[in-house]
């Protein structure tokens, strides 16, 4: 009840559901604030991101839904198990994103648009939390050493929050981070006040976005390492504000911090799950990995993954990257034809009479018992001491640290291939780099980060690399049918505009005069 009556007192206005909203406060009524707990209660309830329950596209209550889709990890699935399909609502819902429209919210139809703004009116919900966490951990007594280190934990916590949802937002709307071009490249807007504006925003830089987001991480930094670690990988604790450090300095190209920092997740975090010991019904993404740093939010992709009409599979150009001594071509995926299905989460199901060589064994083993429940661990917002050793490998062979390099990328493959298989590389230069990207796809397949390394390659200053990415979009009969009439091929080109997303649409229409990012005719061939 004091939760309650704290988050209706201190937050009493906002408007996430109206676009002009997206930055406005809520109530600076802080009376119920009288110790760093309430803040705590604070950052619970609304700091950090929900658990939000499975389901599949039409209907999940995830508003970051889209992030895997704007990649090369999906494509349409061709076949059914049992001749049935998935609601035609869910992907015609993702349809924009999808085929890289010039509006995200394009239906399918070209007749209208979905709302676009959902991810953009959660992130800056929940960065209008943490600026009230900020300025009223000032106010904050602190008398006694439990009172000043319990300050240090809201504060920190809340600068760790606002840095990622800042870093989500500029690598969504703003152009990936170009040392030479940062400075003038538009980014998505800044609000670090308690206080109500009432005044039309405007973009700031990508540059000005990156200097918010490691100001606060230093700061986070110092106060989580004096509050010590935490008890669960729910609340974020020095190692996970290394860990984005990390991420972030990667994203910046400069290598020396990027291997720095991971260097210091690997010392405090070094466990690696062995895949030749991992138990058949374990996942790697699951909430006894002894790999898990940080997470938040869910994960729904069992039920977006299904072997039926319009429904979703991992592409042939990510399963083919895997070798047959490979683990995670087992482990992390699964196969039926041309199906290839989300493996990485725990099997739950209790009473699963299929085996793997049947073709319904992915619904019932993963789907069917996915939905409807809230999982624990993101598929989006997920830390874990493999990409610790990704980031330092990446780091390291720009460098030219070739040998670091190498060590850190076969410290991760030792736990990845069969007993007795050659795991160990020793390559150098621009090979080096396209063995570690391609380590980066089959590693860290599905787990939010394709799409923002595919948009960093491209405006990398050594190696810079771009591709094409083909998307297949079916249309049937009608809605209830599983009948297709057409097939559109959309192809996403190299250095193409639809590699940065439009700021959303109601965004544009509440706030005049703010600048949208360039945008194109998306024709398609029909195959």
């Amino acid at each position: 009840m004091r939760f309650k009556i704290l988050l209706f007192t201190i937050l009493t206005t906002v408007m996430i559901s109206s676009c002009s909203n997206f930055l406005k406060e809520y109530s600076q009524d802080t009376d119920y604030v009288r110790s760093w707990e309430d803040l705590n209660e604070l950052l619970i309830g609304d700091g950090y991101l929900p658990q939000f329950q499975s389901d599949n596209l039409a209907i999940v209550s995830d508003n970051e839904y889209f992030l895997h889709f704007l990649g090369d990890e999906l494509d349409e699935n061709t076949i059914s198990y049992d001749g049935n399909a998935m609601q035609y609502d869910g992907k015609e819902k993702v349809f924009g994103y999808y085929t890289w429209q010039a509006r995200s919210g394009q239906n399918d139809s070209y007749t209208g648009f979905h709302k676009e703004n959902e991810c953009w009116e959660e992130m800056y919900k929940h960065i209008n939390v943490v600026n009230n966490i900020i300025y009223s951990a000032t106010k904050l007594p602190e008398t006694t050493q439990s009172e000043r280190i319990g300050k240090s934990k809201v504060d920190g916590e809340a600068r760790f929050l606002r840095a990622y949802y800042y870093f989500l937002l500029v690598n969504l709307y703003g152009k990936a981070y170009t040392p030479s071009t940062a400075s003038t490249d538009l980014g998505v807007p800044i609000k670090t006040s308690e206080t109500v504006e009432d005044k039309i925003f405007d973009r700031n830089t990508v540059q000005e976005c990156y200097d918010l987001i490691l100001s606060d991480l230093q700061i986070a930094e110092k106060e989580l390492t004096e509050y010590g670690n935490q008890k669960t990988i729910y609340r974020a604790d020095s190692t996970a504000v290394n860990f984005l450090f990390s991420r972030v300095y990667l994203y910046m190209q400069k290598w020396d911090k990027a291997s720095e920092y991971a260097q210091k997740v690997i010392d405090n975090h070094p466990s690696l799950t062995q895949l030749n010991t991992l138990q058949q019904n374990k996942g790697i993404v699951s909430p006894t990995s002894v790999e898990n740093i940080f997470s938040m939010g869910s994960n729904a992709l069992c039920n977006i993954t299904t072997c039926e009409y319009k429904s979703f599979t991992i592409s042939d150009s990510i399963y083919n990257l895997y070798s047959d001594d490979d683990l995670r071509k087992t482990k992390y995926i699964w196969t039926y034809g041309t199906f290839h299905g989300y493996k990485k989460m725990d099997m739950i199901s209790t009473a699963l009479t299929q085996t793997e060589n049947m073709p319904e064994y992915y619904f019932n083993a993963y789907t069917n018992p996915y939905s409807k429940i809230r999982t624990e661990v993101s598929d989006k917002f997920l830390f874990r001491s493999a990409e610790a050793y990704l980031i330092k490998a990446e780091a390291e062979a720009y460098m030219g640290h070739d040998e670091e390099a190498n060590k850190m990328l076969n410290t991760l493959r030792q736990y990845r291939y069969k007993t007795g298989t050659d795991y160990k590389v020793a390559a150098s230069g621009y090979d080096l780099i396209k063995i570690i990207r391609c380590e980066r796809e089959r590693e860290l397949c599905l787990e939010g980060q394709r799409w923002f390394d595919l948009r960093r390659y491209a405006v990398c200053e050594k190696y810079p690399e771009s591709k094409s990415i083909i998307h297949h979009y079916y249309y049937y009969v009608n809605r209830d049918s599983y009948e297709k009439t057409s097939c559109h091929v959309f192809t996403l080109e190299p250095n193409d505009w639809g590699y940065i997303l439009p700021i959303p649409h109601e965004t544009l229409i509440m706030n005049t005069g703010m600048k949208n990012n360039a945008r194109g005719e998306r024709t398609f061939n029909v195959e």
